[in-house]
């Protein structure tokens, strides 16, 4: 069976599931849920389904919860994580683009019969009719 990668994202697990998984109770998730602390998807008959990630975040806020700090704190670090989340996301979309733009451009050029610059692709050649001018800049006389 092939390594398959699995989607975090996806909203997998009914509330029963994601309560035993994060080890709380099925109240406690719709206490965190109208409180916006974990709020997962909904399906079309409005019951709730938990991710990974929702799992994950709900063993995250019973631990900085047992360690003291306050729902709301723990509401706005999940906010900022969530935030940094799709920041990552959009950079890495950006850095691909970025890459396959570089991949596109040519940076093979020829001079044209008419000494105009000519834009070869990448791994093309110019035509033989092109007459191609190999240019040297003159040495600097201060040198």
């Amino acid at each position: 069976m092939p390594d398959q990668d699995i989607d975090e994202e996806a909203p997998t697990f009914a509330i029963a599931v994601a309560a035993e998984l994060s080890g709380m109770h099925p109240q406690t998730l719709r206490q965190y849920d109208r409180l916006g602390l974990v709020v997962p998807a909904r399906t079309q008959g409005g019951s709730r389904r938990y991710s990974l990630r929702h799992v994950k975040q709900l063993r995250e806020v019973a631990a900085l919860s047992a360690e003291g700090m306050s729902l709301p704190a723990i509401s706005r670090l999940i906010e900022l994580e969530n935030e940094a989340r799709v920041l990552r996301r959009r950079v890495a979309e950006l850095e691909q683009q970025l890459r396959d733009e570089l991949d596109r451009r040519s940076r093979v050029f020829a001079a044209g019969a008419t000494g105009s610059v000519v834009t070869l692709r990448q791994g093309a050649r110019a035509r033989r009719a092109t007459e191609v001018v190999l240019w040297r800049p003159r040495p600097d006389p201060a040198e």
